[in-house]
């Protein structure tokens, strides 16, 4: 469904070169749903704005739908359906006209653009909306007539920048329940960006993260985490020396192969990362014991995606660099 290699993208910001995309490879089997996770300045959005050719490549080969991206836009584009961060709706015309309209620019004929729409309008939760213009919207609202008007001349792959970007919890869980409702409807292929930690984790079934134009990660959300970053033991220390000590005693149990980072310190606070920890913690508190050290209070926890980053980039994906 999506076969890219070497894809780039340059841009010339006061006179000089900067590359926003360094060789994407990426392939994307049909019907999977797949979200692009990474920083504000990723390379994310660029990346989709190539594949849905509203950005020429500089470099590279992208087929979306069975069709070069270069050499055929036009058909890709009959083939994909694509959702920007920005509203697609305009505000002169009802949501249903909207809907009506989009299809007729598609080539439908009025009475089969009409049975879209309505069609539309009860799988996305809209009918009551029908006759409200967009700019009377919820931004929820406003964003499932947006996936609505990408839906409408039947697209086998769906392109979502930022579905639920700026949305509240309430409203960014409705719009997943409605991406998951289209998806179970028609079988599509949803390929997505997002900074939400927490939706690529559980919605997608492939997680890819992308930073500084590359992708740096690509597997289940699940396998990243295990093979990436790994469960973690965290304790608390009486004072500084003893967590010290008990940094000591952590690295001796790092799992083999681990990178420096596998056992932090701050404070009196120890945080080691440790394949099984909870199994692995009752043999570290034994191990401190016998070094002198009694724990305050021990937990064990699961590694998250930001965990996955941290270990590859030695930051934080919920960094200062994340869109608001």
């Amino acid at each position: 469904m999506i076969h890219t290699r070497g894809l780039t993208r340059d841009f010339t910001v006061k006179k000089e070169t900067v590359r926003a995309v360094r060789g994407i490879d990426l392939d994307v089997e049909a019907g999977r749903l797949v979200a692009v996770l990474g920083p504000n300045g990723a390379g994310k959005s660029t990346t989709l704005r190539m594949l849905t050719t509203l950005l020429p490549p500089t470099s590279g080969t992208a087929v979306v739908a069975g069709h070069d991206v270069v050499r055929d836009p036009g058909r890709v584009r009959a083939h994909i359906g694509y959702v920007g961060q920005k509203s697609s709706a305009g505000e002169n015309f009802q949501v249903r006209d909207e809907l009506v309209s989009q299809g007729r620019f598609y080539g439908m004929t009025t009475a089969t653009a009409a049975g879209r729409a309505d069609e539309l309008l009860d799988l996305l939760g809209l009918r009551a909306l029908a006759r409200r213009r967009p700019g009377t919207l919820s931004g929820g609202q406003r964003r499932r007539l947006d996936i609505a008007l990408g839906l409408v001349h039947r697209p086998s792959l769906l392109f979502l920048d930022e579905p639920s970007t700026g949305l509240d919890p309430k409203s960014r869980a409705d719009i997943w329940e409605h991406i998951l409702r289209v998806r179970e409807a028609y079988g599509m292929t949803l390929f997505l960006t997002t900074h939400y930690l927490e939706e690529a984790d559980t919605m997608a079934e492939r997680v890819v993260i992308v930073d500084g134009g590359r992708i740096i990660a690509d597997g289940t959300a699940e396998r990243l985490k295990n093979d990436l970053a790994g469960d973690h033991i965290t304790i608390t220390t009486r004072t500084e020396g003893e967590a010290a000590t008990a940094a000591v005693v952590a690295r001796t149990m790092a799992a083999p192969g681990t990178s420096g980072d596998a056992v932090t310190v701050d404070g009196t606070t120890v945080r080691l990362r440790v394949p099984g920890a909870p199994a692995a913690l009752p043999v570290y508190l034994r191990a401190l014991e016998e070094a002198g050290v009694k724990a305050v209070t021990a937990e064990t926890g699961r590694p998250t995606l930001d965990d996955v980053f941290l270990t590859l980039t030695g930051r934080s994906l919920t960094d200062e660099d994340l869109p608001a």
